[in-house]
């Protein structure tokens, strides 16, 4: 269970959506869905889910527009999606967090105009407002250098070759997800490349056991009455 400060963090989150111009009414009400199964689950860091589930809770009817907007905010570093692909076992979600302070206090169920000193909350309206004047809207995040890029992965525990990799791959598409879409927080896509890498990294190690499997296999039924 992690310490998350449920006020900050959604007075960050919301902050966040008033500057990110990619999003849609959907993917805040796909979002606030999530992040009310995170709370019921006591902000566990990884949390299973059920489609249903969260499409009833967000008022989503079509499973095209859950589906896609799912993967944009995963794409736009607001969570990470593992999906299944298993009817029987339900995919699994990370939220990032977006508190605004480093101090965090783990909230559940306060009243919602209330502060944790029981102060009343500013109205996210003026948070928008001031975004919205803000000249850095939509401000490109990308690392100094390909050195800020190394440290980073070797602090998570990843080969050099791989922040090469992440920092040049991002560095020739002008840091953008797919050439398009304006990264806001590297660190965050750094994470998703490692993940996606690990999962790579497994299958083709499946794949290549389950044909070492299937070159080893001999039939014991054979006829020894055809000629060789």
């Amino acid at each position: 269970m992690q310490n998350v400060n449920y006020i900050k963090h959604l007075k960050g989150v919301f902050i966040q959506f008033s500057k990110d111009n990619r999003l849609n009414p959907t993917h805040i009400s796909l979002y606030m869905a999530l992040f009310q199964l995170w709370n019921i689950n006591r902000f566990e860091e990884v949390f299973f889910i059920n489609r249903e589930e969260v499409m009833k809770y967000s008022k989503i009817g079509s499973k095209s527009t859950y589906h896609r907007c799912m993967k944009e905010l995963c794409n736009y570093t607001y969570l990470i999606y593992y999906p299944s692909h298993n009817p029987f076992k339900g995919s699994k979600i990370k939220m990032l967090k977006f508190e605004t302070t480093s101090g965090q206090v783990e909230v559940h169920n306060r009243p919602k105009n209330e502060t944790s000193s029981g102060q009343a909350l500013v109205s996210i309206n003026k948070h928008i407002q001031t975004n919205r004047n803000n000249k850095n809207i939509n401000k490109l995040d990308q690392p100094k250098n390909e050195k800020e890029v190394i440290d980073f992965f070797r602090k998570e525990k990843w080969p050099i070759i791989e922040a090469q990799k992440f920092f040049n791959h991002y560095q020739g598409i002008d840091w953008k997800v797919g050439g398009k879409t304006i990264i806001v927080n590297w660190k965050a896509t750094a994470k998703n490349w490692m993940i996606k890498s690990e999962e790579i990294k497994n299958k083709e190690t499946q794949k290549s056991v389950s044909q070492n499997q299937d070159n080893l296999k001999t039939s014991k039924n054979k006829n020894y009455n055809e000629p060789l």
